[in-house]
């Protein structure tokens, strides 16, 4: 059967070439097909999905808004409600499992916010949480470092990790009904580390990516739930090159493989879970098969690589005992993608 796939984009207001949220396909066969424009908007660089309603949410990173969609036909998407204001480049939205709230996360000035949702999935409130305080900043002849939220994780106990990629900083949260996030603990990451985006191993250990220093860190909770830096390895097998950055980081079905997309010398790298899921080491590159992989999705046995810069999401499939890509399979083209999601 085929699977729905929702496909983020840069747009013109981002001097790139998408229209919108867009729709694609994916085969059995690892077979990639347009299904067209789901919903012209502008810039919708991330999206999320509600838990149960097929409703889904997306930032407009230029435009400084979020916006909810309700899907009205197979691959069909149409506004619902007004947009509501997040912050400057907004670059990220997660939604809680239980349908009470998203987050979004904003590059630009390092908000986070958090909008309530009525059970219909509609947008009700925002509330900007505590800015961010740069734990390296020791005294006042250093140079002052500006705050970019990058990224939100809901955890199993109701609690939320953020990242702040300026500070590195990921900062852990609980939910407030009505009065929104209120601090727990942070982890403090090395500085010019970058932390961007999070993956939790059903061990427990949440992997991060680090967008400067191309690396995966490791934090874990102790038994009091506060989260410590237990490990920090590089991405890759080979160097980070200069002008490198990484991405998306997904892991195998399995949990025995993660993938880590570093742009710039546009690879994929591989990496192996070990210890029990506490930690990694890395395996292998492979290409990625484009320009620029901003994002990345495992899906069941294919990885799915979308390329900001060549306008194409590809398709590989995944060795399940080495956890190497295999192909590409299958390429599709559309402009400037900068996300992908299953639609189920």
């Amino acid at each position: 059967m085929n699977t729905l796939i929702w496909t983020g984009s840069y747009t013109a207001d981002r001097n790139a070439n998408g229209k919108g949220i867009g729709a694609i396909s994916v085969d059995s066969d690892g077979k990639l097909t347009s299904l067209g424009l789901a919903a012209a908007a502008d810039s919708p660089s991330f999206l999320a999905k509600h838990p149960t309603l097929p409703v889904i949410y997306a930032v407009a990173e230029e435009g400084q808004v979020v916006q909810a969609y309700r899907r009205t036909r197979t691959a069909e998407l149409e506004p619902m409600g007004k947009a509501w204001h997040s912050g400057e480049a907004t670059c990220h939205v997660a939604a809680d499992p239980h349908g009470r709230f998203i987050i979004a996360t904003c590059w630009g000035d390092g908000q986070v916010v958090l909008y309530e949702l009525d059970d219909d999935g509609a947008i009700t409130s925002r509330t900007s949480a505590e800015a961010a305080v740069d734990p390296h900043q020791t005294g006042p002849t250093d140079d002052p470092r500006p705050s970019r939220a990058h990224s939100s994780h809901m955890l199993p106990d109701g609690r939320i990790l953020t990242t702040d990629l300026g500070h590195d900083l990921v900062r852990v949260w609980r939910y407030q009904q009505g009065t929104g996030l209120v601090p727990d603990h942070q982890v403090v990451l090395p500085k010019g580390s970058g932390p961007r985006h999070m993956v939790r191993h059903p061990s427990g250990t949440v992997f991060i990516d680090t967008e400067y220093s191309v690396e995966v860190a490791a934090i874990r909770a102790e038994p009091q739930g506060v989260y410590e830096l237990t490990a920090i390895v590089p991405a890759s097998v080979n160097k980070a090159f200069d002008g490198d950055a990484a991405a998306e980081i997904a892991l195998s079905p399995d949990g025995r493989f993660a993938y880590v997309g570093v742009r710039g010398s546009n690879r994929i790298c591989i990496l192996k879970v070990i210890d029990g899921g506490t930690a990694l080491e890395p395996l292998a590159d492979v290409p990625s098969g484009g320009d620029w992989p901003r994002h990345h999705l495992v899906h069941g046995e294919w990885l799915l690589v979308a390329h900001e810069g060549s306008d194409d999401v590809v398709s590989y499939r995944l060795d399940p005992q080495t956890g190497l890509p295999d192909g590409p399979v299958s390429r599709v083209e559309t402009g400037s993608p900068s996300f992908l999601m299953t639609a189920h």
